[in-house]
């Protein structure tokens, strides 16, 4: 089974680009966040059509999220993350596909940062926690993944020093991530690759990408019923640079979902 992750960064501007990426590589889920369109204008028709079944949260011009499966439609389970009902942003959601939960949220930026923007990403991060806990408690197989907005360490990040008063560099972000991590996930592009430098983001300027002077703050972290079922995963990091690119990369994992548990 591939589940993977990819930050559109628009989906009805990139949507070319989109269906090329999912015909070519076929996972049998594909998370997307940063939808930045309204509900009623996610191009449902055209997911279909490409044998994928789509649920989505929208939002006008920022935000969205939305899990697309292969082959059949997937049974949502959640829409929102919990703890604060006033919050509006379209951020979470999640649903069970083959018998995997699968969580895809796009965390807050944050930046500027100290400030405003900078709580909310924390207080968001603090519900995250929570729910992700209550998530592993019902020993239920999940896959939680999407735009953490977090770079967990030095070795995830371009020349780290530039970053330090960054929202997705801080001591606080980066001690929020750990505190997730303590849980018992696992870091399934960083297990596969322990000792790599591998970036999910390149910024659009300075020829970030040419450079690969990027970061990797799309995750794939599973629960320990699912991480004896890890196989591989990697970043489709090609797709960056083609044209009209989002500023993210696929990124994705393969399970053998008979280790389940082993």
């Amino acid at each position: 089974m591939r589940i993977a992750t990819f930050n559109i960064n628009g989906m009805n501007a990139r949507l070319p680009a989109l269906l090329d990426w999912l015909a070519e590589t076929r996972p049998d889920v594909a998370c997307l966040q940063e939808l930045k369109t309204p509900h009623e204008k996610f191009p449902e028709a055209a997911i279909r059509e490409a044998g994928y079944f789509p649920i989505w949260h929208g939002q006008k011009s920022w935000n969205g999220v939305a899990i697309l499966a292969r082959g059949g439609e997937p049974l949502e389970v959640g829409r929102g993350l919990p703890g604060d009902p006033e919050d509006e942003q379209s951020r979470y959601i999640e649903a069970i596909v083959d018998g995997i939960l699968i969580a895809c949220l796009y965390l807050p930026n944050g930046n500027p940062a100290p400030g405003p923007k900078f709580d909310y990403k924390l207080k968001w991060m603090e519900r995250l926690i929570v729910h992700a806990k209550q998530l592993l408690d019902s020993g239920a197989p999940v896959v939680l993944c999407g735009d953490f907005n977090v770079i967990p360490t030095e070795a995830d990040v371009y020349k780290p020093e530039r970053w330090v008063d960054d929202a997705l560099f801080r001591t606080e972000t980066r001690a929020a991530f750990d505190r997730l991590m303590e849980q018992g996930w696992t870091d399934a592009l960083r297990t596969m690759h322990p000792g790599e430098t591998i970036f999910t983001f390149w910024d659009y300027f300075r020829n970030a990408y040419g450079r690969d002077a990027g970061l990797r703050i799309d995750h794939l972290l599973l629960s320990p019923a699912l991480a004896p079922a890890l196989k591989a995963s990697n970043v489709d990091r090609d797709v960056r640079g083609r044209e009209k690119p989002s500023d993210h990369a696929p990124t994705w994992i393969e399970l053998d979902l008979g280790l389940q548990g082993k």
